[in-house]
């Protein structure tokens, strides 16, 4: 029997908490191992609740989600934890931040319950919660702003370092595709697609896919707005 995805809540609303307590907890296959007011509790239970996921707001006291993110996402014995940012707006300028830390997805708060319990499916799995709407959007707009981290063009010396094939599967990723969709792209198999993308993941130093779309796009690999 596969044990449940164990997730730890951090949220400083007890009200918000409590509802996606319930609503996990009464999940087949889910548990709740924690719930913390601040990120800097969300980084202890993290740790000794030996959580697979925690559900981030960013937004927090004493300590936010971000830093609360870049802190589990620093951690060798964390390495298996995975980040789903919460947020009030999917305009929020911090989520990109957020993904930049580590974090392998984001949600508003008002998100369907069921669309919830999928995004904890997914994030838990290793997967990044990405799609061509809302999170390659915010990107975009982010990456235009002055204090974008990397001037437009200039890339990284692990970025030349790709194959040809590799930019071209990382491109796909940075607009959403999945490694099905990849694979139907290029006339690869499934697993040839799954493989470059690890490879491309590990050349780059990437913890999942959502910090390999905030790369192409900040590097210039990918340009706002171009189809």
């Amino acid at each position: 029997m596969t044990r449940p995805i164990r997730v730890v809540l951090a949220d400083d609303q007890h009200l918000v908490r409590s509802a996606f307590a319930m609503l996990i907890s009464a999940t087949p296959g889910m548990e709740i191992v924690g719930e913390a007011a601040d990120g800097r509790e969300a980084v202890a239970l993290a740790r000794d609740a030996r959580a697979d996921l925690v559900v981030m707001d960013i937004r927090m006291p004493v300590l936010d989600g971000i830093e609360a993110t870049r802190l589990i996402a620093a951690e060798e014995d964390l390495a298996g934890v995975r980040v789903l940012v919460l947020t009030t707006y999917d305009t929020d300028e911090h989520i990109i931040e957020a993904l930049r830390a580590g974090a392998s997805g984001f949600l508003v708060k008002d998100t369907r319950p069921a669309d919830l319990l999928e995004a904890i499916r997914t994030v838990a799995a290793g997967e990044a919660l990405l799609s061509p709407g809302p999170t390659a959007r915010l990107i975009e707009r982010v990456v235009k702003l002055p204090d974008a981290r990397t001037a437009p063009g200039a890339q990284p010396e692990a970025l030349r370092e790709l194959s040809p094939r590799e930019r071209e599967v990382l491109g796909l990723v940075a607009r959403g595709l999945n490694n099905t969709e990849i694979a139907e792209t290029l006339s690869l198999s499934p697993l040839t697609a799954k493989t470059h993308v690890s490879r491309i993941m590990g050349k780059l130093g990437a913890r999942d896919r959502a910090q390999l779309v905030v790369l192409a796009y900040e590097s210039g690999l990918i340009v706002p707005g171009a189809s």
